[in-house]
């Protein structure tokens, strides 16, 4: 009876460490950091983190749409790099020396935006057709757009008379969206955290409350088995692709807001990461598994490893072997999990 127990206690101490391990993963980095300096803590670092998640988050939410079908995407990175300079060009300063377009009138802040965003979503569209239309797998269909949206983006940053310089001089009006506060004080709210907390809530709304989410999840579950039950696969391949682009698309426009720039290089690598924080924040690679808030605290542990690291003085080097460890880890944990349960 006592052995019996003890199993019994066994099994549901690992069921609570596997449902909660990445929870448990950011609690324990917070503590370490904390206890190495506590001013870690401060409301400072801590609105610095949320900042520095914000578009992380963005693009994150963009990938989990992708993975959880059990797809990828590696163009989100130069599709946030496309629609930064796309917004950035339209929207500096009348009075600036070096100008994109110096003959441009001055434009309502929101008319570049939606340009960049809908840049951004025909670029997923395109990823979507390719997919579901040619059957190129996703792999090599969001390799070929991540090369292609690289090269366009190129052409158009070293158009006359920029000549690849980096954009510059942005308005005020367009700056005050990624660095803007509500409230005042040490209290006071960034609108970008506020801006990615609302998206994450529509994704959520979406994931977990439309028809979208539930075929999303029926695909990435078993895609034949969802063709056999009615499911029109190769459309709703085309609205999660095109979706994941807008919001790679939106991430691109508070990048440019929030650094007060953009240059053809902005978004470089940015998919790995967020492909990374997924899936240390439980979205599955085999698809069909992964929760909104998987995904936010996924993204959260890799900025305090970024910031928490750089704050108490270790190696950008060491940061990397770091991050990479806790990826490897995360996949082979997830490889094992769902494993066991077939």
């Amino acid at each position: 009876m006592l052995n019996t127990n003890k199993i019994n206690t066994g099994r549901r101490f690992q069921g609570f460490a596997s449902q909660y391990a990445i929870y448990i993963v950011l609690v324990l980095l917070i503590i370490g950091i904390t206890i190495y300096n506590p001013s870690f803590l401060s409301v400072n670092s801590l609105r610095d983190i949320l900042i520095q998640s914000s578009t992380r988050a963005i693009i994150a939410l963009g990938v989990a749409f992708i993975l959880i079908t059990a797809g990828t995407d590696l163009s989100a990175g130069r599709i946030v790099g496309l629609t930064a300079v796309i917004s950035a060009s339209m929207l500096q300063s009348s009075d600036y020396a070096a100008r994109f377009f110096p003959n441009l009138p001055h434009l309502h802040v929101l008319l570049p935006i939606a340009l960049a965003i809908l840049a951004g979503l025909l670029c997923g569209l395109v990823n979507g057709l390719v997919v579901s239309k040619l059957n190129v797998p996703p792999f090599i269909a969001t390799l070929g757009t991540m090369v292609a949206v690289y090269g366009l983006n190129s052409l158009y940053f070293d158009m006359e008379p920029n000549n690849s310089q980096p954009i510059g001089g942005l308005r005020k009006d367009f700056t005050a969206i990624g660095t803007g506060y509500i409230g005042e004080g040490q209290y006071s709210v960034p609108y970008i955290v506020l801006i990615a907390i609302f998206v994450a809530f529509i994704v959520w709304v979406i994931f977990t409350k439309t028809k979208l989410g539930k075929y999303m999840y029926a695909i990435g579950g078993n895609i034949q088995a969802a063709k056999v039950s009615g499911i029109n696969v190769a459309k709703y391949l085309i609205y999660i692709y095109a979706i994941a682009g807008a919001l790679y698309g939106l991430a691109g426009v508070l990048e440019a807001s929030r650094t007060g720039g953009a240059t053809n290089n902005y978004g470089n690598m940015y998919e790995l990461d967020a492909i990374a924080a997924c899936v240390v924040g439980g979205v599955s690679t085999t698809g069909g598994i992964g929760t909104v808030p998987g995904v936010m605290v996924g993204v959260l542990i890799f900025t305090i490893i970024n910031y928490g690291l750089t704050f108490i003085g270790i190696s950008p080097y060491w940061q990397l072997i770091i991050k990479g460890l806790i990826i490897v880890a995360a996949v082979a944990f997830d490889m094992r999990k769902y494993a066991a349960k077939k």
